[in-house]
């Protein structure tokens, strides 16, 4: 029976309590499992065992019954024979081996009992190896996405503590755009004030100016052009 409860220990124990403890999940559940195994494996054998002393109990008991009953067939003879001396110690021999039978057959029925609960026990311990087994993959993904959650929260917790830089980033980002606006608005200062402004509006007014003088004779000589066009269509037209 000792194997028996040792075996319940390690299948009832908190598989989760052990993940927790393990440095490596995977490879502590595969060694639970290969555990559970070899001690069925150590079970079965004292199961076998048992099973074995119940039949040798069984096979006992019925021969000293047979052997018992083969006194009374002698002392019968005895009898027959006029011979009540021989008989009586048939009788007695009868009487030893049937003492020895019913010794036998208590012991056997004790022990059939026992191996019947062995057996129970032995069939509930491999319904239980069979659930952990297919558990073990379950838990194993279980830990390890604990384990990536575990190193996401540490990545986080880093990038929080890290909030200075990330602060002086922001802070250097502002400068930089301080610097940019400051920039622009002295050179805007700069043109608004230098002589250089006004002489380059000048030449943008000329500029402007001559473009559409010529925009302007360009839809001149299109416009007749056109007429011209119309007029030659006219005149041919009243010739026919």
């Amino acid at each position: 029976m000792g194997i028996f409860e040792r075996m319940k220990t390690v299948i009832s124990s908190n598989l989760n309590d052990m993940i927790n403890k393990a440095e490596n999940p995977e490879k502590m559940l595969n060694q639970v499992v290969i555990d559970m195994n070899e001690q069925m494996i150590e079970s079965k054998k004292a199961v076998a065992m048992a099973i074995a002393d119940e039949k040798k109990l069984e096979r006992d008991a019925a021969e000293n019954k047979r052997q018992a009953e083969d006194w009374e067939k002698k002392a019968m003879i005895a009898v027959r024979a006029g011979r009540d001396d021989l008989a009586k110690e048939a009788l007695v021999r009868k009487q030893e081996f049937e003492g020895y039978a019913t010794q036998l057959f208590t012991q056997w029925k004790a022990q059939k009992d026992a191996v019947e609960k062995l057996k129970d026990n032995l069939r509930q311990l491999q319904n239980k190896i069979d659930e952990a087994t297919r558990k073990k993959n379950i838990l194993i993904a279980r830990a390890k996405r604990a384990e990536a959650q575990e190193k996401i929260n540490k990545t986080m917790s880093s990038i929080s503590g890290n909030k200075s830089a990330f602060d002086t980033f922001d802070r250097m980002s502002k400068k930089v755009d301080e610097i940019e606006a400051r920039a622009e608005a002295t050179k805007e200062l700069d043109d608004a004030t230098s002589g250089a402004t006004l002489e380059r509006q000048f030449a943008q007014l000329e500029n402007s100016g001559a473009g559409a003088d010529i925009l302007l004779e360009d839809l001149k000589r299109k416009m007749l052009t056109n007429d011209a066009g119309a007029t030659g269509t006219s005149g041919a037209g009243g010739t026919a």
